[in-house]
């Protein structure tokens, strides 16, 4: 197959609009920071906290409406072994966006933190902050690597362009536009990739649903035809792993800086809720076009079209199958029309990602531990640097492995099971403290590491209730074990924290031992549990600090009060 020349006049126009979008949004960056009283890295990173709502709600959105959300979802569908059933990112999204909203916010609002991780180094220091820090720098960094890799393989597929050149072209447009304007580009951009998304997905779904090598997706939905029905199922023995991957979806999400940085950025509390709960919507119907794509590639006879047999599922091209039905089912103008939908998907969540990292870097590393003194310049300039030195390692990454699938996981499960359940300890319980904090660290890196992972070829030593070998022969956890540790860790903290409160503030180790500085910290813990058990008030508060058993009632009372206070601001 030649150069898709047309196809790729197409994209230079594409990248053109966006990289113009950005540069315009830097030069508004630049009349708000004369304008603002406020320091210019909060401007770069936050907007000056005065974004506007569509803006807002169209950034969120186009943030979780990737290149991995677009292609995986299509995946999914059309994977005779799964089915859309298992095609589950727009339903466990639009919890992530609820909780964010209701609980979430408040704390993070309240405070007016910069980052995520200001809280953690408030109360914790900056020791134990940058190893909490590390978990999400990664994960940003391979959520960097898995949307490119979306884009060079759909690139190759449709414009027959070289997978290298693909990855380094749009890496560099990214990293461009979002070092000159920060977050107001990364905004304003997002809401031009999000109306491309929305138009070039739903413009192609006709054409596929008439093809002439497809039969009507109502018949294959239920019923085998050239495979598996496209709807899946999910059986009891695998209802566990099901579980587990929705709740990585719905709660992972709420660890990643990119979420808050959006919330902060709004110019109030209400602001940031309805940005919240406008943006699940939007994931909703974004995520309708690519269940469509593979259920028509699920109910397409391949031998019929020039692509031939095997299927593209034989060839282990499962992965690609939105490119692919869009060049072998549809007419040549409409794939293209098609992958500037994936580019823009892939281009909004990069763009999140390299000022997400370099928002924690410059603001919780360079200024808060190496330079606290840093002008509103020399930050500028660390920002720069940062988004630039993450675009540069997160490129290199796609060419060490081709798959999406693996740095999604591998990044998804670091905020999972590592940093969202510090996250909830830190903004809901007092009694969290640096030691549980710690241990809690340690239980989730070395449990999940122990629990292996069948996508690269790690074999588990722990083996849960219901662990065997897969189709392909690899071991796999079918127990939900990734919420298993979550929870885990999320008591190892708590209980941790307690033991340790006690042993300083009753004296069983000297005070100068206590490194985190927790003594007489349970004081605060003591007015949480009075509100949920009030005849403890009587007991006098060095002996009233709650029991483990009362740290899930704790957890309610607090999650209920955010609600209800939420509520009457509204009011």
């Amino acid at each position: 197959m030649a150069l898709n020349v047309p196809g790729l006049v197409v994209m230079a126009g594409f990248y053109l609009l966006i990289l113009g979008t950005g540069i315009w949004a830097s030069m508004r960056s630049k009349r708000e920071e004369k304008k603002c009283s406020g320091d210019g890295m909060e401007i770069t990173l936050l907007a000056g906290r005065n974004i506007n709502l569509l803006v807002g709600i169209f950034t969120l959105t186009a943030t979780w409406v990737g290149g991995g959300f677009i292609l995986g979802i299509a995946e999914a569908t059309y994977n005779p072994t799964l089915g859309a059933v298992w095609a589950l990112m727009p339903v466990p999204y639009i919890v992530t966006f609820f909780l964010g909203g209701f609980f979430f916010a408040k704390p993070m609002r309240e405070n007016k933190y910069v980052t995520m991780m200001d809280p953690f180094q408030k109360k914790y220091g900056n020791v134990l902050a940058t190893a909490l820090i590390f978990p999400a720098l990664v994960a940003d960094v391979l959520w960097v690597a898995r949307t490119l890799v979306s884009l060079g393989g759909t690139m190759a597929v449709i414009l027959d362009l070289s997978y290298v050149y693909s990855i380094i072209v749009s890496s560099v447009v990214a990293i461009i536009y979002t070092l000159l304007g920060g977050l107001y580009s990364v905004a304003y951009t997002d809401v031009i990739q999000l109306i491309l998304i929305f138009i070039s997905l739903w413009v192609c779904v006709p054409f596929l649903l008439t093809n002439p090598h497809s039969v009507d997706i109502s018949l294959t939905a239920y019923n085998q035809t050239f495979q598996a029905p496209w709807v899946g199922t999910v059986e009891l023995d695998q209802a566990g792993k099901w579980f587990d991957d929705f709740m990585l979806l719905a709660l992972g999400g709420l660890a990643y800086q990119a979420f808050y940085q959006r919330i902060l950025s709004a110019s109030s509390y209400t602001q940031a809720q309805v940005t919240c709960f406008a943006s699940s919507a939007f994931c909703l119907v974004l995520g309708i076009p690519s269940i469509l794509v593979g259920a028509v590639a699920a109910s397409t006879d391949w031998n019929s079209t020039s692509y031939g047999l095997p299927t593209p599922y034989e060839r282990d091209q499962a992965g690609s199958i939105l490119p692919i039905a869009l060049q072998f089912l549809t007419p040549p103008y409409v794939s293209i029309i098609g992958i500037g939908a994936v580019a823009a998907a892939v281009m909004s969540s990069m763009d999140s990602a390299l000022l997400s990292s370099a928002s924690l870097f410059s603001s919780n590393i360079y200024k808060n531990i190496f330079r606290k003194q840093a002008s509103d310049r020399e930050m500028q300039w660390v920002i720069r640097i940062s988004v630039v030195a993450v675009g540069v390692a997160g490129t290199a990454l796609t060419f060490l492995d081709s798959s999406v699938l693996v740095f999604w996981l591998v990044g998804v499960d670091m905020s999972y099971t590592i940093m969202f359940p510090q996250l909830v300890c830190i903004l809901f319980f007092k009694v969290s403290n640096g030691y549980g904090a710690t241990v809690g660290y340690l239980m989730g890196i070395v449990m999940r590491i122990l629990s292996g992972e069948p996508l690269i070829g790690l074999p588990p030593a722990i083996k849960f209730p219901g662990c065997r070998p897969d189709a392909e022969g690899k071991m796999t956890q079918y127990f939900p074990f990734r919420t298993a540790i979550m929870v885990i860790s999320l008591l190892s903290i708590l209980l941790f924290s307690w033991l340790t409160s006690i042993v300083f503030n009753k004296g069983l180790l000297s005070e100068k031992w206590d490194v985190f500085k927790i003594k007489r910290r349970s004081l605060n813990v003591n007015l949480i549990a009075l509100k949920v058990h009030p005849s403890s008030s009587s007991s006098s508060s060095s002996s009233s600090i709650p029991p483990p058993h009362l740290f899930v009632y704790m957890l309610s009372a607090k999650l209920w009060d955010h609600f209800i206070s939420s509520e009457n601001e509204k009011n």
